[in-house]
């Protein structure tokens, strides 16, 4: 049954939030076929990684949804049947006082945060009454194991990552303008935070004796690339080389194109949520760079994932990705022992990651779950 939802955002670390909410909107609208209006506060961003929305246009509709720019100053509308505040954004104050005055508040849910953390599940799907008004909002928690709303995951994605073979991944590295391998080459992406220990990773990089090209998208982390390989150079479709490193600097892809740039790489440099799930169900050895919080308030979320992630390894794997997760993060130091000892795992950390796979497609994904769980209260 159809049913009108609005799913509210705003953008905190430029791309991650409005991210996920894009590809929610577009799998509740294509696949679910559900009316969705996404509010964003931040259009330029958006655009950066979705190039069909005009950031310089308040309400438009793309793939089937209207987008508009969520300004201060609300305008009066109709709330939906199904309201979505993301990662805790409060939702306008005129906004909530026309839910209540609906004959059936719509159902209220507020999208959290990925975690693999234990208490996730205890309290996912639990309803909160709003403390002002008769109304009742329930937090749902995307997760890693049964009793959570589960992952993002399009009906089609892992057939379509299945059949990505040579032919279709060379296809796509020309039409992206994207070198083809060389003999012996290992092919990185690198999407992280620029607190990550990037000038130590380029150094080991060039001198690691291993054939290496990164793709870098542009932004601070390429920036701080680029004036330590070339300080005269721009970012703009940059090719530096140094040592056995070859760095390529390539503009944000859409997010189709950026699943298929994670397929193409032999290992992927993640961060956030949306490109870290991503990872993951494109299946190659990745290593993940969690958002910063004040007080090391990530690093439980970082042991609590790779806990769970680690458990079926053999001791000699999960060693490595440890080391090398923790480093990348700021728990210890990234040096050539701690480089060299994660490539020689990574025929075993990919088979893994197809085990990982599987145990996570046993659960629904977070689009089904959250029309399940609306479709229930409606």
């Amino acid at each position: 049954m159809r049913h009108r939802w609005d799913i509210f955002c705003t953008v905190i670390d430029n791309f991650g939030d409005v991210g996920v909410c894009w590809r929610l909107a577009r799998q509740l609208a294509s696949e679910h076929h559900q009316t969705v209006r996404l509010w964003v506060d931040d259009l330029n961003s958006f655009a950066v990684i979705a190039p069909a929305v005009n950031s310089n246009i308040s309400r438009q509709i793309v793939h089937d949804i209207e987008i508009f720019l969520w300004h201060k100053s609300f305008p009066a509308v109709e709330p939906a049947e199904v309201v979505i505040e993301a990662f805790a954004c409060e939702l306008p104050e005129s906004y909530v006082i026309a839910m209540v005055q609906k004959n059936k508040p719509p159902v209220w849910i507020n999208m959290e945060y990925l975690s693999a953390e234990p208490w996730v599940a205890e309290y996912h799907a639990v309803p909160s009454p709003y403390p002002r008004f008769p109304l009742t909002k329930t937090c749902f928690f995307p997760g890693f194991v049964e009793g959570t709303g589960g992952l993002l995951r399009e009906k089609n994605l892992i057939t379509q990552r299945q059949t990505f073979n040579a032919s279709a991944e060379r296809e796509f590295l020309q039409r992206k303008g994207l070198p083809g391998r060389e003999p012996d080459e290992l092919r990185m992406s690198l999407f992280g935070y620029d607190s990550a220990p990037i000038e130590k990773l380029m150094q080991i990089l060039a001198q690691a004796k291993v054939p290496v090209l990164l793709i870098v998208p542009q932004g601070k982390v390429a920036e701080k690339i680029v004036s330590m390989l070339n300080p005269i150079s721009s970012q703009n479709d940059v090719s530096l080389q140094c040592g056995y490193l070859t760095v390529q600097v390539i503009p944000f892809m859409e997010q189709t194109d950026y699943d298929r740039l994670l397929w193409c790489c032999d290992i992927n440099f993640v961060r956030g949520e949306d490109s870290f799930v991503r990872a993951q169900w494109g299946g190659n050895p990745f290593i993940w760079n969690i958002y910063p919080q004040k007080e090391g308030v990530h690093w439980k979320k970082l042991h609590a994932f790779l806990d769970l992630y680690c458990a079926d390894m053999t001791v000699e794997l999960a060693v490595a990705v440890r080391e090398m997760w923790f480093c990348w993060n700021g728990i210890g130091e990234i040096n050539h022992g701690v480089w060299m000892n994660f490539l020689s795992v990574l025929e075993s950390l990919k088979r893994h990651n197809g085990d990982w796979r599987k145990r996570l497609l046993r659960q629904n994904d977070l689009a089904s779950n959250l029309v399940q769980f609306s479709m229930n209260q409606l």
